[in-house]
């Protein structure tokens, strides 16, 4: 008995195992779609296809049949809804859809409760992500690709506002505001929003593109449903928005509908030449030409009316990837099992069953396997990133014109715009540089082929609010009147100028700013223009770093640094000013070297030159004579050796600088006015204690202060010009100022009207005067363009010499406080002249040494000794002896060989040398008679 129960319960066992090894005959599968929609049609037939293949395909689901059940959403967020759970209450084990992203939101609760993955092949809303949807998958492309490739567009082009036409739905905004931060880091942004309702009519459609040709933008980005976005370009061409300088930019929606039209380009869409449509990129291949005609030809029998498009490829691939997923959850001995929910049990007081919606037990390891899918499908490499996308995201990028869209170049996530397809690119390193992004011509709206500029002002019967300052000071630059409208200046005549240059008409009102008697703050002026309280800032708004940060501004139409004014007075002659022009240590220097270039002069000529000879008295003031003589070419003494010619030959050179010098120098302290208050420029003035003045309401009271570090306390605001001439004819002690800091054109200004001051120093800062608008505002670009036309044309300088050009003092301060000359400007010069004298010196004395040494020689040869001659006569006949040379007294004789005249010792020479050959024949006749007598 024992023995049969073990064996019941053996078989028992084994029957289970068996059981549990055995693949299920089928599997069951939804499909959710619209099945009437421009996408759902082409997904639908080939969903339907894709079941056949698999099921056909015996290397996937060996023995498991793939059982397609399909619901039609029929484009409702409600019937998806109550369809979605329908699916659910039919045990699925995964859901192909939904093709709305509206949908998508909601049923992914639901399978995420459930445990059923959601491969959908149709909502590409970027906000459907896996951190809150963890059983939701999306086996096509996000629009979050879709709008980088927009936003590349948009900056390919340079264009800088854009205007959005969206559904408003989770689909349209959700892809939109993926737009926004693609373009916001391309420095672009959207101007304007327009949502349409889900299925609006059209006359709400009509109200809608109102508005939107109201705005600056004409870069119109649409991004709608396939079945309702042609109305919007019907309405537009009926607004005459599809002419010239409008640029139409179309996501993937439009290029499914042409794709999907049999009858190839719809007649009612000619009026849509020039736009920029996007589409899913499928790359060519032999399946996907296959599949094409496989897919044609069962519509042809099914009698479908619309072509396969790109979500049609997607959606086949969809029914791949679960086939594939499921088969590797079969093999791994997974079981397709089911488990009710404790949560959901039916309620008597409801007739809604909820107890039908069971859990599916496998549903994460399903989800693991899907995300480990990789094959290679209609649409390119089928395999899932980190975050859930496809990878290698691509676009075809198209221009309508002509008979059918043409292909002007690709965007791919691995190398941004291009002309070469993805798959050539996947093959190189990727580039995303500038240089390499590239599109074919375009053919624009119009049929133009200029790329169109993007941008108008806005036809809104808004007039453009311009704010102008109004002070009381300086007012030939911006002067406002009473009415809003009686605003002159030389920066309102600018402006009006380039407004009359652009190509479009600009309504304008001016606003003024103060009350007139104080200057208004400038900073405060261009934080309106970026709060939108006024449209742009006109009048002598400086381009400085700060403002830059928040505004936007035009090219400068006038240079303008900051320059120092200071006070001077004329200078009063005086009875000891020809000392001025030299440094007490300069005269003294040039003094010394006089004398001792006539010194040298006189030791090179005094041997040779009559002139440079006497007695010691009129030698001394032949030395002196002749230097001081030299310094006015007046001296009478010439100059025989070649030694002492060469020192005069420079010395002159020499005396001619320092009397071109002195002689500038005198004239200037005896001509110009000098400072007075010492400031001599702007490193001076900042070591100095002394208050400066500065135009109240300008950024330069911060500039003193943060980039100086000048004391706030010894800052002076001032606001008239009258303001600047009292605080500096009071100056420092009477509280006044030392000197006044401002822009140069308004210190140019100012000393054509007050000719008792200058400008010191040097300009220590270069910007320029610009009108400030709103940042990334396109009416600044074609405003500094009008500006460089202006200045080119030369009226730029004619609206300038109109209101600038006044009777002025000079403002060049190259008289202001001459400096006196010190020995920096003249050592190398004096440094030369003494080494040259020095040299000849060195030279004249190596001569004298030589012939000093030669005549030594010859005095001492020509006298023997007379104690040997008289103790032996006879022998010093017969052996005369050699005489020795007789020592001169020194330093004694050689000043005295020095002072002797050269052709005196010459001839001295010459005599002592013939006299010695006398005595050596004398000498040679007298031994020959000693010998012979002995």
């Amino acid at each position: 008995m024992e023995a049969a129960r073990l064996l019941s319960l053996c078989l028992l066992l084994a029957a289970v195992a068996s059981t549990a090894g055995q693949r299920p005959r089928a599997v069951s599968v939804g499909a959710l779609f619209d099945y009437e929609s421009t996408i759902g049609r082409a997904a639908r037939l080939a969903i339907e296809l894709a079941v056949d293949d698999v099921n056909a395909d015996r290397s996937v689901l060996a023995g498991t049949k793939m059982d397609l059940v399909m619901e039609d959403t029929n484009c409702s967020g409600f019937v998806g809804t109550v369809q979605a759970l329908q699916l659910m209450e039919k045990n699925m084990v995964a859901v192909i859809g939904p093709q709305s992203s509206v949908i998508g939101h909601v049923i992914s609760h639901f399978v995420s409760e459930l445990h059923v993955p959601l491969l959908s092949f149709g909502a590409t809303d970027p906000t459907l992500s896996a951190s809150e949807y963890p059983y939701f998958l999306r086996s096509t492309v996000s629009d979050y690709f879709q709008m980088r490739a927009v936003a590349s567009i948009i900056s390919y082009y340079q264009w800088k506002e854009v205007t959005t036409i969206f559904v408003d739905d989770d689909y349209g905004r959700g892809g939109v505001s993926s737009l926004g931060d693609f373009l916001a880091a391309k420095r672009a942004k959207i101007s304007y929003k327009a949502a349409i309702p889900p299925n609006a009519n059209t006359d709400v459609i009509g109200d809608i593109l109102f508005k939107v040709n109201m705005m600056e933008s004409r870069i119109i980005v649409v991004h709608v449903n396939p079945d309702t976005g042609l109305q919007i370009f019907s309405i537009a061409n009926e607004l005459q928005m599809m002419a010239g300088g409008y640029v139409w930019i179309v996501t993937d929606w439009l290029a499914a509908v042409l794709d999907s039209s049999r009858s190839g380009y719809p007649e009612n869409m000619s009026y849509m030449q020039g736009m920029i449509v996007l589409r899913q990129h499928i790359p060519d291949s032999d399946a996907k030409k296959k599949f094409t005609s496989k897919w044609n030809t069962a519509a042809r029998k099914r009698k479908i009316a619309s072509g396969l498009n790109s979500y049609g490829f997607y959606a086949y691939d969809s029914a791949w990837i679960v086939a594939h997923a499921i088969d590797h959850f079969l093999d791994s001995g997974q079981q397709i099992n089911f488990s009710t929910d404790p949560r959901l049990h039916d309620s008597d007081a409801s007739s809604i069953t909820l107890s039908t919606l069971k859990i599916f037990d496998g549903g994460e390891h399903l989800l693991q396997q899907l995300l480990l899918t990789n094959f290679t499908g209609l649409t390119g490499l089928v395999q899932f990133d980190s975050d859930r996308n496809l990878v290698h995201p691509a676009y075809d990028i198209l221009n309508i014109g002509g008979s059918v869209p043409r292909l002007i170049g690709y965007w791919s996530n691995y190398s941004g715009l291009s002309v070469a397809t993805p798959e050539i690119l996947y093959l190189k390193p990727p580039n995303m540089s500038t240089s390499a992004q590239q599109l074919d011509s375009m053919v624009w709206p119009g049929d133009s082929t200029t790329k169109p500029r993007g941008w108008v002002f806005p036809n809104n019967g808004q007039p453009l609010r311009i704010g102008v300052p109004n002070k009381p000071s300086f007012k030939e630059f911006v002067a406002s009147g009473k009415g809003p409208d009686n605003v002159t200046g030389y920066c309102i005549d600018i402006f009006n100028a380039a407004v009359k240059l652009l190509p479009y008409p600009v309504p304008s009102k001016f606003i003024s700013i103060g009350d007139g008697t104080h200057n208004p703050k400038y900073d405060d002026i261009i934080n309106m223009v970026a709060n939108n309280t006024i449209d742009v800032a006109v009048g002598d708004f400086a381009i400085v770093k700060n403002r830059t940060r928040i505004a936007e501004f035009t090219q400068p139409y006038i240079e303008s640094g900051m320059v120092i004014v200071a006070p001077v007075k004329q200078s009063t002659s005086s009875a000891w000013a020809f000392f001025k022009p030299f440094t007490f240590e300069m005269w003294c220097v040039t003094g010394t070297l006089f004398v001792f270039v006539g010194i040298v002069v006189w030791i090179l000529e005094h041997r040779t030159n009559e002139e440079f000879r006497g007695t010691p008295q009129e030698q001394v003031l032949t030395i002196f004579w002749f230097a001081f003589s030299t310094m006015f070419f007046a001296h009478r003494q010439n100059t025989v050796s070649g030694l002492g010619r060469f020192v005069l030959i420079i010395w002159l050179f020499v005396v001619l600088i320092i009397n071109s010098s002195y002689t500038a120098s005198l004239t200037s302290i005896l001509t110009v006015q000098q400072l007075v208050t010492g400031i001599t420029g702007l490193d001076s003035l900042i070591a100095s204690t002394v208050p400066i003045g500065y135009p109240a309401g300008k950024f330069i009271r911060n500039y003193l202060i943060e980039e100086l570090n000048i004391h706030e306390s010894r800052l002076v605001p001032l606001n008239t010009i009258q303001d600047y001439a009292d605080a500096l004819n009071r100056g420092p002690k009477a509280g006044g100022v030392a000197a006044v800091i401002d822009e140069m054109p308004c210190v140019e200004l100012f000393l054509s009207y007050h000719c008792n001051f200058r400008i010191v120093g040097q300009e220590f800062t270069k910007e320029g005067w610009g009108f400030a608008f709103q940042r990334d505002s396109p009416l600044a670009a074609d405003m500094s363009t009008a500006i460089l036309q202006l200045s080119e044309t030369g009226q730029l300088q004619r609206i300038h010499d109109e209101w600038l050009t006044r009777p002025s003092c000079s403002s060049d301060d190259s008289g202001l406080g001459p400096s006196r000359l010190d020995l920096g400007s003249f050592w190398g010069l004096f440094l030369l002249c003494a080494m040259i004298c020095l040299f000849s010196l060195g030279v004249f004395f190596v001569k004298i040494s030589w012939q000093y040494s030669r005549y030594s020689g010859s005095v001492s040869a020509g006298e023997p000794s007379e104690a040997a001659a008289a103790t032996s006569p006879a022998v010093s006949q017969v052996h005369p002896m050699k005489p020795k040379p007789r020592r001169l007294d020194s330093f004694k004789d050689l000043m005295h060989f020095v002072d002797k005249k050269e052709e005196d010792v010459k001839k001295e020479m010459k005599q002592r040398s013939s006299s010695d050959k006398d005595h050596h024949g004398v000498g040679s006749s007298d031994t020959h008679t000693v010998v012979d007598s002995a």
